[in-house]
């Protein structure tokens, strides 16, 4: 549905684009009436937290449950000791909060409406190997500007490479739809596609890459449709532009504990260090949540779980849903593993670091980021010392890799990078190995499950699921979050959350009539 002036009251999407999408909630009453309905939310990550806020709000009993300690999932943090006797906040690394992340910054200025804890990084360099670097600092952010000033300004780009593109097979990109654009590109790889079109080399690494590796995927292994819908997300389908936004503090300090407490007030029921080992449907159509400690009954269930969670938990649950469903969770892949390593240096990096840098043939180091730069933890403890905290991202480790390896090859990386840490001593180090991010893989969008079940009281909420929107990594978690909430509050006649998106579908008319003479079956790219 198209947006209008009368719709979504109280829902300004405060951002600067005026193409943006609105989606209504269907009519209701603003709270539950009567005994609240009882709901368990099981993950507390992005997703589930979106979901607990929108319920609680409306005067649902919520409680909601995390195996971890602390809140936020991916995005959370937790305190280590360091070697000087001093507290720092650890987490799985940097997250960029881009001003498209219309859903995500709605719930954050719950507890924070200007979103002051936020802070604008004021560029987002790329750094090749071969020497070549890009910048976003003076792109236009307006389709098709945005494109053609990336181009323009980019020296990755060579007039004899753009000659040799194939614009035909590009045509796609300059109208992408959800779901249209998965029938199309679902079945080719993201690197199968860009040799389809042609794209230069060099300009593939720096401006396409930086998309499939923030799925913690190689290209070959990436969905050329969800490599499409980041193009539309961020070149062509959004006035927002490619700068973002840091949290000031470390997650839980910047973003989590205030919502924790908001959630208190609205009588939600927060149990971290709690893992819902089982769910059992009752006659009445409600479901039972068991955990290690006890049992409770729930009217209504949100999963908002990773995918292992997602694929263990309904593993042992055969009476959850049906055959069908639970096969396709089944079939659900995690991306491959990546690490991310924190080390406290000894003495600052060069002034004109910027705080985040993204890299490109430099082995597996994929960016580098310089805490103090932006983050007041970071900050304090570098005048205290006089030295840098530096953050090193390796996304998509190979297969078979050694962890102590990869740890000494990012080090090795960040001094070729940054000349100046080579003498540096490293007082302290922490690194973060995980590998339970979703897999997009080419074909794999119909087994992805959508936020209805078939138990009508039973929901899924996460960035692995199918949402029908232009939305992507933290952004799809905090929309299906809100999706699912809306889902449950639709049965009892509640008014659920206004959401946003981007666009969706190309913002000119011209373009959209040109990305029609790429869509014939010859357009179809095979996976490689």
């Amino acid at each position: 549905m198209r947006r209008t002036r009368t719709q979504g009251q109280g829902a300004a999407r405060r951002g600067r684009d005026r193409r943006a999408r609105i989606l209504p909630t269907r009519p209701g009453t603003s709270r539950v009436r009567g005994t609240p309905p009882t709901v368990a939310v099981v993950g507390a990550g992005i997703a589930g937290l979106a979901a607990a806020t929108a319920l609680a709000e409306r005067g649902v009993a919520v409680t909601l449950y995390e195996k971890r300690p602390y809140l936020g999932g991916r995005v959370g943090g937790w305190p280590v000791e360091l070697r000087d006797g001093t507290t720092a906040t650890m987490s799985r690394g940097f997250h960029a909060f881009f001003r498209q992340y219309y859903n995500l910054r709605g719930l954050l200025r719950r507890t924070d409406p200007g979103l002051e804890r936020l802070t604008g990084l004021p560029d987002y360099p790329l750094r090749h190997s071969t020497g070549l670097r890009d910048s976003f600092r003076h792109v236009p952010r307006t389709p098709p500007l945005s494109a053609l000033g990336f181009v323009a300004l980019s020296p990755s780009f060579r007039l004899a490479d753009l000659r040799a593109m194939d614009p035909r097979a590009a045509l796609p990109l300059l109208d992408v739809r959800v779901p249209e654009v998965y029938d199309r590109l679902d079945g080719t790889s993201a690197h199968a596609y860009l040799d389809a079109v042609g794209f230069p080399e060099s300009a593939r690494h720096l401006a396409f890459e930086v998309f499939s590796r923030s799925f913690f995927a190689d290209p070959r292994q990436l969905s050329a449709a969800e490599m499409a819908l980041m193009f539309h997300i961020y070149f062509l389908g959004s006035a927002e532009g490619l700068l973002f936004d840091v949290p000031r503090a470390p997650f839980p300090a910047a973003l989590w504990d205030p919502l924790a407490r908001r959630l208190a007030r609205h009588h939600a029921e927060v149990r971290t260090g709690t893992a819902v080992e089982h769910l059992e449907p009752t006659r009445d159509g409600g479901l039972v949540a068991t955990t290690g400690r006890d049992e409770r009954r729930y009217d209504a269930v949100v999963l908002a779980l990773d995918i292992a969670g997602l694929r263990s938990l309904v593993g042992r649950c055969a009476q959850l849903g049906d055959a069908p469903w639970r096969e396709r969770i089944g079939r659900l892949r995690t991306a491959p593993p990546f690490l991310v390593s924190r080390l406290w240096l000894d003495r600052p990096v060069a002034p004109d670091r910027p705080g985040f840098l993204g890299t490109s043939g430099f082995g597996t180091l994929d960016n580098i980021s310089v805490l103090e730069r932006y983050e007041d933890e970071a900050a304090r403890w570098s005048a205290r010392t006089g030295g840098s905290v530096v953050e090193l991202h390796a996304y998509a480790v190979p297969p078979g890799a050694a962890r102590d390896v990869e740890e000494k090859r990012l080090l090795e990386q960040l001094r070729r990078v940054y000349p100046e840490t080579g003498p540096a001593t490293v007082l302290d180090a922490r690194h973060e190995w995980h590998e339970d991010c979703p897999l997009f893989p080419v074909g794999g969008y119909g087994d992805r499950p959508t936020v209805r079940t078939p138990h009508p009281r039973l929901v899924v909420a996460g960035d692995l699921v199918r949402t029908g929107l232009p939305v992507a990594l933290m952004e799809r978690a905090a929309t299906s979050g809100f999706l699912a909430a809306n889902a449950l509050l639709e049965r009892w006649g509640v008014r659920g959350q206004t959401l946003w998106t981007v666009p969706d579908r190309g913002r000119s008319a011209l373009l959209r009539a040109l990305a029609t003479l790429g869509r014939t079956p010859a357009g179809r790219g095979r996976a490689d």
